[in-house]
C-alpha cells in the first residue's frame, strides 16, 4: 500500500512587507512528504529554511500557497484549530530545549499530557517509557539542570513522542550541544525513523543533514536540490548550497 503524504506543501510563499521594504523568504515552494520519511532541510543562514519550519509547524502561515498537514489544509484553521494541530499533530524539538528548570526529567515529559487530559497514572508509565527509549531510563527523577545538553535534549525527543505526533519537527537539533553528545541524538533519531516515525529536521549542518534519507537544499527562498541519494553526490551538492555563506 502507497504510503500517505504527511506534508503536501502547494506553491508556498512567504513575504514580509513595510513601509518601504518587501523580503521574499519563500519563493514558490513545492513538495511532499510521506509517512516514515526522515527528512532534514538545510541551507545557509538567510535561505529560508527557519521561515519553512514556522510554516510546517503551524507557528505561520504562508502569503500564499497551500499547506497540508496530515490532511488538514493548515492556512484555513482558526487559532484554536492551530493550536490543536499543534498540540496534537506535531512533536517539536527545539535546538533550546525549552525544559522547564530544576524540574524532573518525567515531569517535563508529562508535560503534553498534562495539557492534553490524560490521567496521572498514563502519564507516569508513558514518560518513563519514552525517557528508556532515549537512553535515560536511569534519569527519571533527576532535574534538567543534573544532566547534560545532550541529556536534556534527548528529554526533549521523549517529550515530543508522548502523544504519538504524525510528525517529528525538529529545528537545529544539536545546535546547543557537543559534536560527540549530537551524533547520540542523531542515532536516536535514526532509531525513531526505523521504527516508523516522520521526521523533518531543519539544520546547516552538513555532517548532520547527511543523517537523513532526503535533503532538501534551500536557497534564496527556493528548493534547489532534493536529494534521496545524497551520499554519493552530498560532496558536492553542499558546496554548492553554502557557498559564500
Amino acid at each position: 500500500m502507497p504510503k500517505k503524504a504527511i506534508i503536501i506543501a502547494k506553491n508556498l510563499s512567504k513575504i514580509y512587507k513595510t513601509d518601504v521594504l518587501e523580503t521574499v523568504a519563500l519563493d514558490n515552494v513545492s513538495f511532499e512528504i510521506k509517512e516514515g520519511e526522515f527528512v532534514a532541510i538545510m541551507g545557509p543562514s538567510g535561505s529560508g529554511k527557519s521561515t519553512l519550519m514556522h510554516i510546517l509547524g503551524a507557528l505561520d502561515k504562508p502569503t500564499s500557497g497551500e499547506y497540508i498537514l496530515d490532511g488538514k489544509n493548515v492556512e484555513k484553521l482558526s487559532d484554536d484549530e492551530l493550536s490543536d494541530i499543534r498540540n496534537k499533530k506535531i512533536g517539536f524539538i527545539f535546538q533550546a530545549f525549552n525544559l522547564l528548570p530544576r524540574t524532573t526529567t518525567m515531569t517535563n515529559v508529562m508535560l503534553p499530557m498534562t495539557y492534553a487530559g490524560i490521567p496521572k497514572d498514563e502519564r507516569e508509565k508513558i514518560a518513563e517509557k519514552y525517557l528508556k527509549l532515549v537512553g535515560l531510563g536511569d534519569r527519571l527523577h533527576h532535574t534538567s539542570n543534573q544532566i547534560s545538553g545532550g541529556q536534556q535534549q534527548r528529554v526533549a525527543i521523549a517529550r515530543s513522542l508522548v502523544l504519538n505526533p504524525a510528525l517529528i519537527l525538529a529545528d537545529e537539533p544539536t545546535g546547543n550541544i557537543a559534536s560527540a553528545q549530537a551524533e547520540e541524538v542523531m542515532a536516536i533519531f535514526e532509531k525513531l525513523n526505523d521504527e516508523g516515525h516522520t521526521i523533518v529536521m531543519i539544520t546547516h549542518e552538513p555532517d548532520i543533514a547527511e543523517h537523513a534519507k532526503r535533503i532538501l537544499f534551500i536557497r534564496d527562498g527556493k528548493i534547489i536540490k532534493d536529494s534521496t541519494n545524497h551520499q554519493r553526490r552530498f560532496a558536492s551538492i553542499k558546496k554548492e548550497v553554502l557557498k559564500n555563506d
